[in-house]
């Protein structure tokens, strides 16, 4: 599981150092569902590729990748594989 470090706050006070979090702390507005779908979405974002551009390389049909990066089709441990080494992340993030 990937956890981030940051500075915690105290419960009124100043932020202390230390302590690990779940990454999907920081997404709190986001559904347990939906996290796959913006994992997805960032990644295809920070490597620049549009949904055709990655369809293409992952072997995954455009409209299926919309409807992943939206919550409305799971990822799957077998595509998660084909989007990781598509954009370069371990595919664990998508699971």
């Amino acid at each position: 599981m990937l956890a981030l470090t940051k500075k915690r706050r105290t419960e009124n006070g100043p932020p202390v150092d230390g302590g690990s979090i779940d990454w999907r702390e920081l997404f709190g507005e986001y559904e347990d569902h939906e996290l796959q779908g913006v994992a997805l979405r960032g990644a295809r974002t920070k490597e620049g590729l549009t949904q055709k551009q990655l369809s293409e390389l992952a072997g995954i049909p455009q409209g299926h990748l919309s409807e992943m990066e939206n919550g409305k089709r799971p990822i799957g441990v077998a595509i998660a594989k084909r989007l990781g080494k598509a954009l370069n992340i371990g595919y664990k993030v998508f699971l």
